[in-house]
């Protein structure tokens, strides 16, 4: 069993098929979904009173106690079944919840015993005939829809790693694929400073080794917002170098949150389209502008480029690509909280990034640049 570490709290995760029941949001699911099966077995009854309300009441109260108390074992034992193979896991869980429901419905017997209600008897051994029927009903309903609880939760784990391989397979793409050009640009660029500004020459060879070294990195590593940022100004200065007067730049990120974490390598390769398919094109050049705020917790990073009228269809299907890239593997992190929107007319090309903000760990970033 892999492990990971949350970044928000810096303690360990662990790589588990089972949700955390322990998470409000979980325990609340818990009682909803319990709720919708107590309304199908009241109308569904084995024995009725023929008041489907006190029915629905009586058969809520046990469906919600057997739930949440199943919820809390499982919240409880979490930790130690997360160690154990899968297959041993799901087996204990199932065992767990079978055994949960034959204590939660013994005392209910006690419960009806105690209040002298009929035929019901506190004495597992001298349960009457019709207090067995619903021993073996509830054992039933509970191995039916444990299974299929416990099944729909693996499958679940097993898309969800799905989708993770898959945007780690994407990310570990994206950071190898550096332009030969630009390669080869920023080496003849380098090449010819050295004759003329060794300074300059220094301080590009040592923006392109960190370019290098962080599209080198860990892939499944967050960043903080303020290095990202460092990376991208980084990266611009070797263009600056190459493109001369043709490459303006327009900051205005003073309102972006430095500590904010997000996905390594997520704002370069779109700065680098927009040299690539902005500016280079065109004779003159132009002016690339990246701007931010926070708005309802959530961050608005803006960048915009000229658009060349010259540019082929296939530099524009290049871009998109790369686009559909990162506004995948927006999805695959953040879900529908990541988005990834163009707007385009006759001039310029703007790319909005939005991203959830949360805070990166101190600790996190120092380990991950470590891995640097």
């Amino acid at each position: 069993m892999t492990n990971t570490i949350d970044e928000k709290n810096n303690t360990p995760t662990d790589n588990f098929f089972l949700p955390d029941f322990c998470n409000v949001r979980m325990v609340f699911a818990v009682v909803i979904i319990s709720e919708l099966l107590a309304i199908v077995l009241t109308l569904s009854p084995l024995r009725s009173s023929g008041d489907r309300w006190n029915d629905l009441s009586i058969i809520s109260l046990f469906v919600q106690w057997v739930a949440l108390s199943s919820a809390g074992i499982l919240c409880l034992a979490r930790p130690r079944l997360a160690r154990m193979k899968e297959t041993h896991a799901a087996a204990i869980s199932y065992f767990l919840l079978l055994l949960t429901t034959l204590v939660i419905t013994e005392a209910a017997f006690m419960i009806g015993a105690y209040l002298q209600l009929e035929n019901w008897s506190s004495d597992f051994w001298l349960l009457s005939h019709w207090q067995v029927d619903l021993l073996l009903r509830n054992l039933g309903i509970s191995a039916i829809f444990s299974a299929i609880v416990l099944r729909f939760f693996y499958i679940q784990h097993q898309w969800e790693q799905n989708v993770r391989a898959e945007a780690q397979s994407r990310l570990q793409a994206l950071q190898s694929r550096i332009r030969p050009h630009f390669l080869f640009n920023s080496l003849n660029t380098i090449a010819s400073l050295t004759q003329i500004n060794a300074d300059q020459a220094e301080a590009a060879v040592e923006n392109l080794a960190d370019l290098f070294r962080n599209n080198l990195a860990d892939a499944s590593l967050h960043i903080s917002l303020e290095d990202e940022l460092k990376l991208t100004q980084r990266y611009l200065e070797i263009e600056k170098l190459r493109l001369g007067e043709r490459l303006q730049l327009c900051w205005n990120v003073d309102e972006l949150p430095g500590d904010a974490s997000v996905p390594r390598l997520i704002l370069q390769p779109l700065l680098e389209n927009a040299v690539y398919h902005g500016i280079e094109p065109i004779s003159h050049g132009g002016t690339i502008s990246i701007d931010g705020h926070v708005d309802n917790k959530a961050l608005y990073i803006n960048i915009s480029n000229p658009l060349s009228q010259q540019e082929s269809v296939e530099q524009r299907q290049g871009n998109k690509i790369a686009q559909d890239n990162i506004r995948q593997r927006l999805a695959a992190i953040y879900g529908e909280n990541g988005k990834l929107n163009v707007q385009e007319n006759e001039k310029n090309y703007t790319i909005t990034l939005i991203i959830p903000y949360q805070q990166s760990n101190p600790i996190a970033t120092r380990e991950e640049k470590a891995h640097t």
